[in-house]
């Protein structure tokens, strides 16, 4: 069976860990994305272009088989500015703080997040499932990068001015209603019945 026919786009970067190769002291991954990478991420992302992407992740294993993923994601993207739609280049650097449970725990985790969220203090974010027995860092990595990007890039010091035309004493939102008003009759006009 081919994968062409789907219409889901594939993860463009993928950096699978097996969660039953990391030591209990936990481990480090730095990444950096070649050519061909950068080219899928800036495709499945709708970016211009990636010219750099890197990461750096703490993988630590925590109770019950979750696992804590720490780290940095920093990326030097290329999109077109929504103002003058000239190229301009952004940098991303998002902190990476998320925890990986096994899929059965994820209901049971997502309750004691709506539950903290009816309190005061600061909300956890949902776990992530893990899937397979894998992390995956490079779609860690895609989507910090992703959910980081500006969707209406401008330039430094790029204003949508919009066309300021002089206004027309004609044209506002009563002046259809104009034409359906009667007539003023001018005085003197009337015929008079004994002529």
């Amino acid at each position: 069976m081919s994968k062409s026919n789907t219409t889901e786009k594939p993860d463009p970067w993928r950096v699978p860990i097996a969660v039953a190769q990391i030591p209990e002291t936990g481990l480090h991954r730095d990444l950096e994305a070649d050519q061909a990478v950068r080219n899928a991420v800036a495709d499945v992302g709708g970016l211009r272009e990636v010219l750099s992407a890197q990461a750096s992740f703490d993988v630590t294993p925590n109770s019950g088989g979750r696992f804590h993923v720490a780290g940095h994601v920093r990326a030097r993207i290329g999109q077109t500015c929504v103002v003058t739609l000239e190229e301009i280049e952004s940098d991303i650097d998002e902190p990476i703080d998320l925890i990986f449970a096994p899929p059965e725990q994820i209901p049971q985790m997502a309750a004691l997040v709506d539950e903290a969220e009816e309190g005061d203090e600061e909300t956890p974010d949902p776990p992530e499932p893990i899937e397979n027995g894998m992390i995956d860092l490079g779609r860690v990595t895609t989507d910090a990068l992703y959910l980081a990007v500006d969707p209406y890039p401008r330039k430094p010091g790029a204003v949508f001015e919009p066309v300021v035309q002089a206004a027309d004493p004609e044209d506002h939102p009563f002046a259809a209603l104009r034409a359906l008003k009667p007539e003023p009759k001018k005085p003197g006009s009337r015929k008079s019945k004994g002529k």
